[in-house]
């Protein structure tokens, strides 16, 4: 029998389509759709949380003091700038009189007309009296008649009541006087507190209604930050709590601070918890107000318990849970879950033991048919 004879060419392409054969395989189970998809994982671990609640806020005073005219009147002067700072007591501008000055000189002149009156009617009183004494005792001697001693007696009680006018005229035209000298020193504008001056809002020779601000003056110190938190995870939140406070002019640079009171009522409409944040020490300078600030509050920490990393969670059907490993390919654990910290760790009520080895990242997305390959943890393990 004789035997084909085989050709080298053809030898060749065959033991080539052998070769790329088998790197199509190959790049198809280490690359391709079939390849094992890298994942990194983290160990289940007891540990316990230090929950932290994130808002954001602004700096604000807890008091700002208006300071105006009690009457409707002309600036007159204004002799400070904003930015200055100004004490207790301090005039920092003044109304115009007008003719204040002059209404306050003719009431005093009426007033020591008025005493001059009172002294007056006090000697005649005096002589009245000592007339009628006099009288009364000619009329017991019989040597007066008794219409004559009557009209005696008439003009004490005469002189009494004009003496008791003439005082009643001191005491209004005294209270009118003092009402108009208060009234004079009002047009003074007085800072009633240590501080700096906030705004100007009036210049000299502005017509300004009663009660309308013309200098605001803040109190460096009586600054704080009224901080907004969601609703959803405001649990926890109350007076005294800790804060970190970073100030957008600090930078990374946080300053502390204390939840000086959460608000009673929240905003309905942003669906947001309110609370005042106070510092711990006044920040030196002072930030500008309205700057913005995030707040972190670290509540106290929870009972031990399983925790996972926040990127381990994922949601399949509105259900929040975590790809566990098991027998070397995933499986879909729902879980239960609780409190977040600031390192990213999340508390798990139910569903997960320590122990368990969990998918933190994967390179696509898992199905319960993916197959893995393990690259190593994703995260060093929390201390417990």
């Amino acid at each position: 029998m004789r035997i084909p004879r085989i050709d080298g060419k053809r030898l060749l392409l065959a033991a080539l389509a052998l070769a790329l054969l088998a790197l199509f395989f190959y790049v198809a189970l280490r690359s391709g759709p079939l390849a094992r998809i890298p994942v990194t994982t983290a160990r289940v671990q007891e540990a316990s949380i230090h929950p932290v609640r994130l808002g954001i806020g602004t700096v604000e005073a807890r008091e700002i003091h208006r300071i105006g005219p009690t009457l409707t009147g002309r600036l007159l002067r204004l002799d400070v700038e904003v930015g200055d700072v100004v004490r207790a007591g301090q005039t920092l501008g003044e109304m115009d009189p007008v003719d204040l000055d002059d209404r306050i000189l003719a009431q005093a002149a009426a007033l020591s007309r008025a005493h001059a009156l009172a002294q007056d009617s006090r000697i005649r009183l005096d002589r009245a009296g000592i007339q009628s004494r006099r009288y009364e005792t000619l009329l017991k001697a019989a040597a007066i008649s008794e219409e004559t001693a009557s009209d005696k007696r008439h003009e004490l009680k005469l002189a009494q009541t004009t003496l008791l006018a003439t005082q009643q005229d001191v005491e209004r035209l005294r209270a009118e006087l003092a009402a108009l000298r208060a009234q004079r020193r009002n047009l003074a504008l007085i800072s009633p507190i240590d501080g700096v001056v906030l705004t100007r809002d009036a210049d000299p020779g502005t017509t300004l209604m009663a009660g309308q601000a013309v200098v605001q003056v803040i109190a460096p110190g009586s600054l704080w930050i009224d901080a907004r938190f969601d609703q959803a995870g405001s649990a926890g939140l109350s007076a005294g709590l800790a804060v970190r406070i970073a100030l957008r002019s600090r930078g990374p640079e946080p300053v502390a601070g204390r939840i000086a009171r959460v608000e009673p009522v929240a905003d309905a409409i942003t669906e947001e918890l309110l609370a005042k944040i106070a510092f711990d020490s006044p920040p030196d300078p002072a930030p500008a107000l309205g700057e913005l600030a995030e707040t972190t509050v670290e509540l106290p920490a929870t009972p031990q318990g399983p925790v996972v990393p926040n990127a381990a969670i994922h949601q399949q059907h509105g259900q929040p849970g975590v790809w566990r490993i098991q027998d070397g390919r995933p499986v879909f654990a729902p879980i239960r879950v609780g409190a977040t910290d600031a390192r990213g760790m999340i508390q798990v009520l139910d569903g997960l033991h320590a122990g368990d080895l969990v998918i933190v990242h994967s390179a696509s997305p898992l199905t319960a048919r993916s197959r893995v390959r393990n690259t190593g943890p994703a995260l060093p393990e929390p201390a417990t």
